[in-house]
Order: structure tokens, then C-alpha cells, then sequence
């Protein structure tokens, strides 16, 4: 399990990678929290938050979750961790652009993570 401190250099310097556009009207910015967030829908301890692209109050912004990310993944060396990680932020970044873009449609990854939630759910009714 990599530490905190390990987990934030590893996000700064993906961070680093993307092209400044992205960071377009994302006003709150990344930030890591050593929270461990299951979704409401969590059927048991078998579904994390590992990342969450959040919009309130007019504040956009992208939270990783480093608690849900141990759990997950909790012998992730920083090699593994670094791959992981790029996926999980492009893909909350691919959810701003394309809240950005007012893209909703079935191929949107909003639309594709409900399938996901969707077939979860239906594996998990008794």
C-alpha cells in the first residue's frame, strides 16, 4: 500500500500530463481525500468510490478517494498505483468535459457508468 504522501505525487504529476483545457471551469479543483466511500447503491463492502466528479453550488470539481483506493487495491505498489490512477482521473476528467459539452447521450460515460450500476444491481437481487 503506497502512503498519502506517495498517492498526492503520483496525482500532481498526472495531473501534470493533461493539457491545460481540461482544467477549464473546474473551479474546486482536484483534491485527494483519505476518505472510503462506498455508493449509496453498495450492496456490501464490494463497491468503492475510488473517484467522484462532483458540480454544486456552481463548484466543479474532481475528488479521489484515497481510503476507497486501499481498499480496492490495497497492494498497489507506486508503479501500479500510477497506472491505476491515470485511469481513475481521466476518467472523472472525461466526465467534466463532458458536463462541459452538456453531453448526455447513451454513449456518454455518465450513460455508461448507469449500465455499470445497472448490472450490479441485477447481479445482486435475490
Amino acid at each position: 500500500m503506497i502512503s498519502l504522501e506517495e498517492y498526492k505525487k503520483i496525482v500532481a504529476e498526472l495531473l501534470d500530463e493533461l493539457p491545460e483545457e481540461f482544467f477549464e471551469k473546474l473551479s474546486g479543483g482536484v483534491i485527494v481525500s483519505e476518505d472510503t466511500v462506498l455508493p449509496d447503491y453498495a450492496r456490501g463492502n464490494d463497491r468503492y468510490t475510488l473517484g467522484q466528479y462532483q458540480v454544486a453550488y456552481g463548484i466543479r470539481q474532481i475528488k479521489m478517494f484515497k481510503g476507497s483506493f486501499d481498499r480496492v487495491y490495497p497492494k498497489a505498489d507506486a508503479v501500479k498505483a500510477r497506472e491505476l490512477l491515470r485511469g481513475i482521473l481521466r476518467h472523472e476528467f472525461r466526465h467534466h468535459l463532458e458536463f462541459l459539452g452538456n453531453i448526455h447521450n447513451s454513449s456518454s460515460l455518465e450513460a455508461e457508468d448507469e449500465r455499470e450500476k445497472q448490472a450490479y444491481l441485477s447481479r445482486h437481487e435475490k
